[in-house]
């Protein structure tokens, strides 16, 4: 169940990124709404990966909720933002990708 909430707060992670995207992009109230989400994602992931710490260990943990937050970013920004999906790109997030399932595959 742990691991279940760990990408959970990863996906929450990638969510308030994504709202900082949006928020940078709009003018006023629209970005005000952007922001809010920010914090209530924000605060969502926070909370999740403070009970998910008390099970797991906070290096494994906190890895992998960066992890699943930075290929989740990337692939918002390549899909929502068309920032460039280059060669290059694609193959740092394929090893980002591997290193967070290894991570999963080698802790208890």
């Amino acid at each position: 169940m742990n691991w279940i909430l760990l990408i959970i707060a990863g996906l929450f992670e990638v969510a308030f990124a994504a709202c900082l995207g949006k928020a940078k992009e709009t003018t006023g109230v629209e970005a005000t709404y952007w922001y809010i989400g920010f914090l209530v994602c924000l605060s969502i992931s926070m909370l999740l990966l403070i009970k998910v710490t008390q099970e797991l260990p906070i290096g494994t943990a906190y890895a992998v909720w960066t992890g699943i937050g930075a290929v989740g970013t990337v692939l918002v920004g390549i899909l929502v933002f068309k920032e460039p999906a280059t060669f290059w790109r694609l193959i740092f997030i394929s090893t980002l990708i591997m290193s967070i399932i290894g991570l999963k595959v080698v802790s208890h």
